[in-house]
């Protein structure tokens, strides 16, 4: 099996109804209609941006399920599935594929690190892959997470399993961005996680980015993958310089609350965050609405609408 992940994903966030706690459905599908106007490649349901931790089993196909129908043939819907054990993982994987994902996004077991080493690993994975009947997605979780790090051998041991087709790299760092694409076949695809790096990632040879900061600034992250394909430099460093200041100040210094609060000053859905992440405090909300002011070259919000991003 394979998929072409050229392009810009967006791991889209979970809203929550601020008075049950439940799944906001409705909300969500309101973003996902958003960002679906915009060139993107597809979404990530259930990954990190998406709390997917901190959601029930069933939560995750609900999500699933309310992003399929939405969502055109001509662009993807990845699942986050990695679980603590193979047999979680597999049966995610699978009951992701019959609700219609594309693909499956499976960061490592992590829980007993010290086990992990590179041979278990490496038969987690065949058997996820082996056993998964839509294509496999490697995922480096952000080494601030509780997570482990790939070696650069591991990643290319796993390259050659079938049906794992590429990787997400959130180590912000391009040397390791090239290296990774440096020693893994052609055929296998790495996407950058961090909004910051992505035009230079795609000049050392990555295929796109699964980015956060696309649920705020999802048009001008799309249109630096669109104007690094069409060869025009300019246009993709100067999308860059307008994206990665959201990234680094949002994204990457406020995490999910921060990327929930910018979504809400954009008039979209956001909300706060589930227990125990913490909502932002109203002094970081007014630097978020800052940010993105910035990044919009004008007002964030004139007349309900937000058409610069």
């Amino acid at each position: 099996m394979s998929v072409d992940l050229s392009g810009v994903l967006v791991p889209c966030t979970t809203p929550f109804d601020p008075v049950t706690g439940e799944v906001d459905l409705v909300g969500f599908r309101a973003n996902v209609r958003s960002f679906l106007t915009h060139p993107v490649r597809g979404i990530v349901v259930g990954g990190s941006t998406g709390e997917a931790v901190l959601l029930d089993e069933d939560e995750r196909m609900v999500l699933l399920e309310g992003a399929r129908d939405l969502v055109p043939d001509d662009c993807l819907v990845v699942a986050g599935t990695g679980a603590e054990s193979t047999r979680t993982t597999i049966h995610r994987c699978k009951k992701s594929a019959e609700t219609g994902a594309d693909a499956v996004l499976v960061q490592p077991p992590a829980f007993y690190r010290g086990a992990m080493t590179h041979a278990a690993l490496l038969e987690h994975y065949r058997a996820v892959a082996a056993a998964s009947p839509i294509p496999v997605i490697l995922y480096q979780v952000p080494l601030r997470m509780s997570t482990l790090e790939f070696s650069t051998n591991l990643v290319a041991d796993l390259a050659k399993i079938a049906n794992v087709v590429g990787i997400k790299d959130s180590r912000g760092s391009l040397e390791s961005v090239a290296e990774w694409v440096d020693r893994t076949p052609d055929t296998f695809q790495v996407l950058v996680g961090s909004g910051a790096i992505l035009y230079g990632g795609l000049e050392v040879g990555a295929v796109g980015g699964v980015l956060a900061v696309a649920n705020l600034v999802p048009g001008p992250a799309a249109a630096i993958h669109a104007a690094h394909r069409a060869g025009d430099s300019a246009e993709a460093g100067r999308m860059q310089e307008l994206v990665a200041p959201v990234h680094v100040e949002i994204v990457a210094a406020m995490g999910v609350p921060g990327v929930k609060a910018g979504l809400d000053v954009l008039g979209l859905r956001g909300g706060d965050p589930r227990l125990p992440l913490r909502p932002l405090p109203d002094r970081e909300r007014d630097k978020v609405a800052d940010v993105l002011r910035v990044a919009q070259k004008g007002p964030v919000v004139v007349d309900g609408v937000s058409p610069a991003i």
